[in-house]
């Protein structure tokens, strides 16, 4: 089914979920694939489109979770189809590093004038997040001639041995991978909801926190980049209180250290504006990105200052694989449709619906002795509720897992998230119609009332 004959954005079970041929699939996949490549929802998907999944039992689920905030313009949108299409006729691969193509120089032209400031800018394409990450850390390590790198409680940077580093949970991501990369140093981020003197309280606090640690346990003259999430994704969607990213950018830039935005998982009008970083009117020195960039197709990228970019020396940067032409292509007809249909403007609305149904949900069950809903949060299409135990803040990881699984039974796929266990995250394609996105929130209210 092309994208010109769209699947129906209606949820239908015919079976219970999975259904008997995702099931034999997940056996096969058993025995086939490694097990430390886990799966959420063992639904095995035959066709996306708009808001849904149609799975191979001819179930068709609601997706709260967009391939993990990777398929923004849905599963195969026009655009990216047909640039897609007519770039994979034209040829697949020659590696831009031996015979180069304009697809990504055309790339690079849109990530220098999309992305914050409107300073001189370079671009590098990669394949995943955590390669992004990588590169941008070596590009600062060049630039300043220092070796430390700063991040963030609760932060998530990757899977690489790198970025594992980086990466603040041990469980799935670490635990026994080690030992990881040096010279990386962790320091407290403004989580708002728990921050022990209270929200008002935390912005000042936790960055006079970090920045004492710095200075007394690192030398800031040692520190050639701090990295953070403008909002952190898999810490459980935590958007820092208001005045800490200023203040630790403020701090970077008086001490010559590289600031890095991570927006892998926040860019591309996933908050209702083009990158995060916009809604405190920030302007990294360089920013990663990835998911959202291409539609589904593996493309990543370092963008930044001109001067910091081309630090590097000639073939220090690259890759095989790196922007790739056929997911260049994806790329380019991502961002047409981002424009063509205002995304961003979609994403908001998204937030308007979501924070307000959630918002009522959580009065709802105030009083509930089971599971209270903590805290509601989030920006444009990237939205949470953090689980807590009644009486307090405990977190409630095992209610948030049932409730996610009975969400799925009901064929709404959601994820968990944070380092706690106990954040459910919504991330619907910002092309949702908002019919679905209204009778996934039916569910989800179905789901806490029943577990």
């Amino acid at each position: 089914m092309s994208a010109a004959t769209p699947l129906p954005q209606e949820r239908r079970l015919v079976t219970a979920i999975p259904g008997p041929k995702s099931q034999e699939l997940q056996a096969r996949k058993l025995g086939a694939v490694a097990a430390g490549v886990g799966t959420t929802l063992p639904v095995y998907v035959s066709r996306a489109n708009g808001g849904v999944l149609e799975d191979v039992d001819g179930n068709s689920l609601i997706d709260f979770g967009s391939g993990i905030a990777v398929t923004s313009v849905g599963n195969s949108a026009e655009a990216v189809v047909a640039k897609a299409t007519e770039q994979l006729a034209a040829f697949t691969h020659t590696c831009f590093m031996v015979t180069p193509y304009e697809g990504y120089v055309e790339v690079a032209e849109q990530l220098n004038e999309l992305t914050p400031g409107d300073h001189e800018k370079r671009t590098a394409l990669f394949n995943s997040g955590a390669e992004a990450v990588e590169n941008a850390v070596k590009i600062a390590r060049v630039y300043t001639k220092r070796t430390a790198v700063v991040v963030f409680d609760h932060g998530y940077h990757g899977r690489t041995n790198l970025t594992m580093g980086l990466t603040a949970k041990n469980m799935p991501y670490k635990q026994g991978f080690g030992p990881f990369a040096p010279e990386i140093y962790r320091v407290p981020v403004a989580y708002p909801y728990r921050w022990l003197t209270g929200s008002e309280n935390c912005a000042a606090e936790a960055a006079a926190q970090a920045i004492d640690m710095i200075n007394k346990q690192i030398g800031a003259e040692n520190v050639a980049a701090i990295i953070i999430e403008p909002i952190q994704g898999e810490g459980g969607f935590i958007e820092p209180a208001r005045g800490f990213l200023p203040a630790i950018v403020e701090y970077a830039k008086a001490n010559g250290i590289v600031f890095v935005a991570d927006e892998i998982q926040t860019g591309f009008c996933r908050t209702g504006q083009w990158f995060a970083c916009d809604d405190e009117g920030i302007v990294p020195d360089l920013i990663t990105t990835a998911k959202g960039i291409a539609g589904g197709l593996p493309l990543a990228a370092v963008t930044g200052r001109a001067e910091i970019m081309d630090a590097t020396h000639g073939g220090g940067l690259g890759g095989t694989y790196g922007g790739n032409p056929v997911a260049c292509a994806g790329a380019l007809g991502a961002i047409e449709t981002m424009k063509s249909q205002d995304l961003n403007g979609k994403a908001q609305r998204i937030g308007e619906i979501m924070l307000t149904r959630l918002r009522a949900l959580q009065e709802k069950f105030a009083g509930s002795d089971r599971v209270t809903i903590g805290e509601v949060r989030g920006r444009g299409a990237m939205i949470a509720v953090e689980l807590v135990k009644p009486g307090g803040k405990e977190p409630a990881a095992e209610i948030t897992a049932a409730i996610a699984k009975a969400c799925h039974a009901e064929g709404l796929v959601v994820l968990t998230a944070g380092t706690y266990g106990n954040v459910l995250r919504f991330l619907p394609p910002l092309v949702m119609p908002e019919h679905l996105l209204n009778e996934g929130l039916d569910i989800i209210e179905g789901a806490f009332s029943r577990v």
